[in-house]
């Protein structure tokens, strides 16, 4: 039916193709209301009023009215060396008129018409939900040049701008805060219910809105890059990427509807060659070609796949596509990183202690200006909690040479003549260097505290690794930092296990003091520490076998091998992140571990549907057909039966649309 293809296939929707969409849609309402005017007038001409080429003329108009898109989406089907259900509507449309049973295949086309349009109309609204965003928006900005004012076109920003935002109004494109202080509802792109506080230097958001305050914003995206912009990119794209189950009933289709057509040719020839009458096992020939159409089977799993994406979309949870919201359903562990997942991931410096070893002079803030120029080119959480104490006293930061970092372990680079090196226990056993009995005893009490130590050492620049350099060698001091739970963390849990899922783990390369802190009070069944990327690649595989499939919850950058390892990879605080975007198969816009179960449960509600849906669609078609052969069912009857079905189908899917899980 026409539906199958304007909606159920749901291609990824630019906006001419929305445009399309939409005009077809309107063309299948006008013609679906003549179709509908001519079969009344056809039930009229059949007691005898009107001429027999009078009701011949309606007659063909009624059939090229309602049959219309389904001949076009029928032909379109054919070209690609297939049949689809469009074929086998027609096929009974025009078998019920070669019997001379015109006003019932009128009937016929008339229901098969208004079925594709209220399907088209049902499944406009599930994308309607997610391209609504694009009205948030504003047409005009505030742009700042030279100290003026003037209102522009939001197609004209570009990164480096500077505009203002006016109380009330709606935020452009993405930027960062230059100047002033407000509150902003971001629940359009993160689905955070309250809103949120922003200063000089905070982020916002494309299609946020702002509160009492007024905010001078430099630009960092134009517009057709922004958050809010990429959203609704990914959400029309995961539209139109399918789940297995999808996949399967549309391979399916074709093969289906020649064993129809097979069928219903040996139930209008065997009865006749057995003396029956040709036009009675015709007519039941067609009848069965209705009823055994697959339509509400085909939309069943669409209907339900694009409202529970859509569903998620407005609560600030991207589904990346159908096959990711049917695996997310399997789920039966979940893994945490620790860092800016499990925790705030705001870290910030809590000790600096220079070694008593040390070049004498050496003071705090040498050492905290060392550190910091060394992880000043990290993007890791621990990176910029140095690079921000340092900042925050003012501190001149020493320039590197020679650059390196060792995933997992630290970085290294040459400054003011010497080799540099920072990170963690593992690095410096690694290089065979052997850390001090009292630092060695700081760092075991302050990982204690649930603190994360980096020991720094340097040694006069010569070539070769750590350990290999004449000159002078030795350590220079720790540094200490910490993170704090987020305080959702342990409901999060909680509502896991409530929902089914067997095993909650916490992965981490942090060290064991720090992670068993965190893994005790948020409530996880286990924890891994002081692990490299690739080991929690291991640690996730081990799970999958001894426990079943594993979503991995990270921030989408950092976890990179792990979220491409899970069953479902998941990016935690995605949103301004581009590269969370793209490597996860499930992003949660906001740091708001709550949407996790949430997500959970749309999966396995969006799950339950579609079987609900496949398993009645099923049934009438059998019912149907059964009642159709043995039972000489109408034809009219078998039309509402199996138009009612689909809508029936549909319905039930867009249920999904108000989702709201009882947790």
């Amino acid at each position: 039916m026409t539906s199958i293809s304007a909606a159920a296939n749901a291609r990824t929707s630019s906006p001419p193709a929305t445009a399309g969409r939409l005009q077809r849609r309107h063309v299948e309402v006008g013609l679906t209301g003549l179709t509908f005017g001519l079969l009344l007038f056809s039930l009229y001409g059949d007691s005898g009023r009107w001429s027999v080429q009078a009701m011949l003329a309606i007659h063909v108009a009624a059939f090229a009215a309602g049959g219309w898109y389904g001949v076009v989406d029928a032909i379109r089907s054919m070209r690609d060396r297939r049949l689809d259900i469009n074929f086998l509507m027609i096929a009974a449309a025009i078998g019920a008129a070669a019997i001379d049973h015109w006003t019932e295949g009128i009937t016929l086309l008339f229901l098969f018409s208004l079925s594709n349009t209220l399907q088209s109309y049902a499944m406009e609204r599930s994308r309607s939900a997610i391209s609504s965003l694009v009205k948030l928006r504003p047409a005009e900005a505030t742009l700042i040049r030279d100290g003026r004012e003037e209102r522009v076109a939001v197609e004209r920003l570009k990164p480096g701008d500077r505009i203002r935002i006016r109380p009330g109004e709606m935020v452009a494109t993405d930027g960062v805060v230059v100047d002033g202080q407000s509150e902003l509802d971001q629940a359009s792109v993160t689905g955070e219910s309250m809103p949120v506080e922003k200063s000089p230097g905070d982020p916002v958001f494309a299609g946020t809105l702002n509160g009492t305050g007024s905010l001078e914003v430099a630009v960092v995206k134009a517009v057709t890059d922004s958050t809010l912009a990429r959203m609704i990119q990914l959400v029309e794209a995961a539209q139109g990427q399918k789940a297995q189950s999808q996949q399967f009933l549309e391979r399916a289709e074709g093969y289906y509807a020649v064993g129809v057509i097979g069928v219903a040719l040996g139930c209008a020839v065997v009865p006749w060659l057995m003396g029956a009458s040709f036009e009675q096992s015709f007519y039941r020939a067609m009848v069965l070609l209705v009823v055994a159409s697959p339509c509400a089977l085909i939309i069943a799993t669409p209907a339900a796949l694009l409202s529970a994406i859509a569903n998620g979309a407005r609560k600030g949870v991207l589904f990346k596509g159908g096959a990711h919201l049917e695996r997310l359903a399997q789920v039966c562990v979940v893994a945490f990183d620790k860092t800016g997942t499990l925790t705030r991931g705001v870290l910030s410096v809590t000790d600096i202690i220079v070694s008593p070893s040390a070049p004498s002079g050496l003071s705090e803030s040498d050492l905290l200006a060392t550190a910091a120029a060394l992880e000043s080119r990290s993007e890791h959480h621990i990176a910029k909690a140095v690079l921000a104490a340092a900042r925050q006293r003012g501190l001149g930061l020493p320039e590197l040479r020679d650059f390196r970092t060792l995933p997992g372990r630290g970085v290294y680079a040459r400054a003011n003549g010497f080799l540099v090196w920072i990170g963690g226990e593992r690095l410096y056993r690694e290089h065979g260097e052997a850390i001090p009995d009292d630092l060695s005893r700081l760092m075991k009490s302050l990982e204690a505290e649930g603190k994360t130590v980096l020991l720094v050492h340097r040694e006069v620049a010569r070539e070769g690794g750590l350990g290999q350099h004449e000159g002078w060698g030795g350590w220079l001091g720790l540094i200490a930092v910490a993170d704090s739970i987020r305080p959702e963390a342990a409901k999060a849990v909680d509502q896991l296990r409530k929902l089914g899922i067997r095993y909650v783990a916490m992965l981490t390369g942090d060290n064991p003091g720090a992670a068993k802190r965190i893994a005790e009070v948020v409530g996880v069944d286990q924890f891994d520490a002081g692990l490299l990327p690739e080991e929690k690649v291991e640690v996730l595989g081990r799970l999958r076998r001894e426990y079943g499939p594993v979503l991995m919850v990270g921030d989408g950058v950092n976890d990179a091998p792990a979220l491409a390892a899970a069953h479902v990879g998941s990016a935690m605080g995605a949103a301004g992140s581009d590269v969370a975007l793209e490597t996860a198969d499930l992003v949660f816009m906001s740091d708001d571990l709550l949407k996790v179960p949430y997500a959970i449960a749309l999966s396995r509600r969006a799950a339950r549907i579609m079987r609900q849906n496949v398993v009645f669609a099923i049934g009438v078609i059998g019912v149907l057909g059964v009642a159709a052969m043995a039972y000489g069912l109408a034809l009219p009857l078998g039309v509402v039966g199996h138009e009612g079905s689909t809508l029936i189908v549909v319905a039930n899917g867009l249920r999904l649309l108000g989702f709201r899980p009882r947790m």
